[in-house]
């Protein structure tokens, strides 16, 4: 069987596949092992922290990431991993225990950067002015 699902954070988006194998995970065809920094390969792998060890072994998943920077497509790869595994498994449980963990796992971040106006360095901050 195979699932695909999709993550988003920022201006990032991920794409999903997820199906049975052997525990192999890869993020744009390279192994997760070898994403750098240490703390995005973390925060992608966070869904298999709650997920027990004979799921994790039994599924391959591929990720596909464009967009933004290395931690927004951390995030939205996690929440594209998290979505797959779920949908996957077809399991209450499990999206129970995403839920309670970590919320963004499953759902979205929508937040966007505001854009910079005239008048000002950026979005909100005006230039200072002098009367003298």
């Amino acid at each position: 069987m195979v699932t695909n699902t999709s993550g988003k954070k920022k201006t990032a988006i991920a794409r999903a596949t997820v199906r049975d194998g052997t525990g192999k995970v890869r993020i744009n065809a390279r192994p997760v092992e070898l994403f750098d920094p240490e703390t995005a390969k973390l925060k992608i792998l966070e869904p298999f922290r709650v997920v027990d060890e004979p799921l994790r072994d039994s599924v391959d998943i591929d990720v596909t990431v464009e967009g933004g920077g290395v931690m927004g497509q951390a995030d939205a790869a996690r929440t594209a991993i998290a979505r797959g595994l779920v949908q996957h498994t077809n399991d209450a449980e499990l999206q129970d225990a995403y839920m309670e963990f970590d919320r963004s796992l499953l759902v979205n971040d929508v937040r966007q950067s505001e854009t910079k106006k005239w008048g000002g360095p950026g979005a909100r901050a005006r230039y200072q002015k002098s009367y003298r």
